[in-house]
């Protein structure tokens, strides 16, 4: 038999990214002859982060439909006719046995292409409320791997099955490495330690709340690892100066910043949610406002309405102090949020997936 050809879209952030490699390597480990090749939009993280995991990738030009400023969408038409035709071309050449999609802009062109193509597809939906790309491709899609409940709203039903998002693999057994992680940052084991996580590029209300508070901390004895984003580096770099304070543009060791953690502050982007259910520590999330449908504020919802964590909206930052400190002082209420959150984590989602992408191949 042939080695298969796998085809696989998405990027733009790395809650889209991170699971389609997470895909491909587990498709790997089942089929080593395998053939991948990954689609992105030129210019974006993925087109660093694909090569760097080991894997082809090519770029179309293509970007999203901008709701704050109309203007910037006039090339968006040649964008996607573009993107449609490149997307062709390339189907054409590698010749998939199935297209993955993990969602993002280039997604879209790619399996809308392998579809009309009558080639398998499956996309992996990480949101409790699917982006425009993802609901626009789950009429044509063969299957619809979820996080969520609740999303025959948005899909077929019977094209829907709950997998849950992709995480690390080395964030399953992060229990064990406690003290490997407290050596590695080289944590104070008499203090509390919170871990700040804004998303790669950053956060930048986050950034200014913690920066706010970095005394009120020094006063409640707790410590800080603060991963404050590329975009943001420079400007909060100097406070590495601090005995209490740790600055970093990003963490590569999550699973060590997870270990040493006892209290975990995070966006509320998909992937970031899988992994604190993975993880099972005190959240309070923030959630981004400015991200499609107020898809994170949902997402942080679903956790908080099954007392999984705490959700505090940009909007109500004022009252930070008062939810950490209550927080931080209830060791009961520490406690009954990890129990809750951990009990919602789903952590075979990648075999799973794979499961799925297996029976579409053997059709």
């Amino acid at each position: 038999m042939k080695p298969f050809n796998i085809l696989i879209s998405g990027g733009g952030t790395g809650g889209h990214i991170y699971p389609a490699i997470a895909i491909a390597n587990e498709i790997k480990l089942r089929y080593p002859d395998a053939n991948f090749l990954f689609v992105g939009a030129k210019d974006k993280m993925e087109m660093e982060k694909v090569p760097q995991a080991g894997y082809a990738i090519k770029g179309l030009w293509i970007s999203g439909i901008q709701r704050k400023n109309i203007f910037k969408n006039f090339n968006f038409p040649f964008k996607l006719l573009n993107s449609l035709w490149k997307a062709n071309a390339i189907i054409k050449r590698f010749k998939p046995d199935i297209a993955i999609g993990t969602g993002g802009f280039a997604s879209g062109p790619t399996l809308i292409m392998a579809s009309l193509k009558n080639i398998p597809t499956l996309i992996q939906e990480q949101n409790s409320f699917p982006g425009i790309t993802n609901k626009l491709l789950g009429k044509s899609t063969s299957k619809i791997c979820v996080a969520y409940d609740d999303l025959e709203r948005f899909f077929p039903s019977e094209k829907i099955i709950k997998t849950g998002n992709p995480v690390r693999q080395d964030l399953l057994d992060i229990h064990t490495k406690i003290s490997e992680g407290i050596g590695f940052f080289t944590t104070d084991v008499k203090q509390k330690t919170i871990l700040i996580l804004g998303g790669s590029l950053g956060a930048r209300k986050i950034n200014e709340l913690i920066a706010s508070h970095l005394e009120f901390f020094k006063t409640q004895n707790v410590q800080v690892i603060w991963q404050c984003g590329k975009l943001y580096f420079d400007e909060y770099k100097h406070y590495n100066s601090e005995n209490h304070v740790q600055v970093h543009q990003f963490i590569n060791r999550m699973d060590l910043a997870y270990a040493a953690s006892d209290i975990i502050i995070s966006r509320a982007g998909a992937s970031s949610v899988s992994e604190l259910c993975i993880v099972g520590k005190p959240v309070i999330f923030i959630p981004s406002p400015n991200v499609a449908e107020d898809h994170q504020t949902k997402n942080a919802k679903f956790i908080v309405e099954k007392h999984g964590a705490l959700l505090l909206k940009e909007s109500e930052l004022d009252t930070f102090k008062i939810v950490f400190e209550t927080l931080l002082k209830d060791k009961g209420k520490q406690e009954q949020l990890a129990e809750n959150i951990k009990e919602l984590a789903l952590p075979s989602a990648t075999t799973d997936i794979v499961n799925e992408v297996e029976k579409l191949l053997k059709k």
